[in-house]
């Protein structure tokens, strides 16, 4: 009996925020493909290398503001670049020290993809994901549905600055009408 209230309360609570979250919102097609170069994100472990410098090399955590520390540089923006970009900033601010510097940025560990997955789902909760993924492979992630999921009326919310879009998706038209869309950071999948 405790587990059914808990069940009935959380499709509530689910039912709720889907009727207040985007009253207006459009629903909007999603993209078909993941994105063509990964952007570095908040929790993300990233090694810095400068070529004949092993005080400047270093691994270094992304903030959750966004940002690294390095010495002599100190704090710089590291969100929302990619590591090609992230490359030429360091490199621009480290020739104020040394000639040249060669400067190399790689990703080592991707923590900053996440995403949710509510409702009526066997395991729901947050997921850190280490590559692109799809609807139905975060689905599989939560270990599937459970006997009362709605499996035609899930709907993905996305956040696009300050407006959150709804994405319906329907997993029975997965083999021929639903398309099996990248998810984003962020995204919320509910299951009602």
């Amino acid at each position: 009996m405790t587990q059914f209230r808990t069940t009935a309360l959380v499709v509530g609570a689910l039912l709720a925020i889907l009727t207040l979250a985007a009253p207006g919102a459009a629903q909007t097609p999603a993209v078909n493909g993941p994105p063509d170069t990964y952007r570095i994100g908040a929790e993300d472990v990233l090694l810095i290398s400068v070529w004949k410098n092993d005080a400047m090399t270093r691994t270094v955590p992304v903030r959750p503001d966004g940002k690294i520390s390095l010495p002599l540089l100190n704090d710089v923006q590291a969100a929302g670049l990619t590591a090609l970009e992230l490359r030429g900033v360091l490199a621009q601010k480290l020739s104020d020290y040394m000639p040249g510097p060669e400067v190399s940025v790689i990703v080592l560990e991707v923590r900053s993809l996440k995403v949710s997955v509510l409702g009526e789902i066997a395991r729901p909760g947050r997921y850190e994901l280490r590559s692109w993924a799809t609807v139905a492979d975060v689905l599989a992630m939560a270990g599937g549905f459970t006997p009362f999921a709605t499996r035609t009326k899930i709907v993905i919310l996305r956040t696009d600055g300050s407006a959150m879009t709804r994405i319906p998706f329907n997993y029975n038209k997965l083999a021929g009408e639903q398309e099996n869309f990248y998810l984003r950071n962020g995204d919320i999948v509910m299951v009602p």
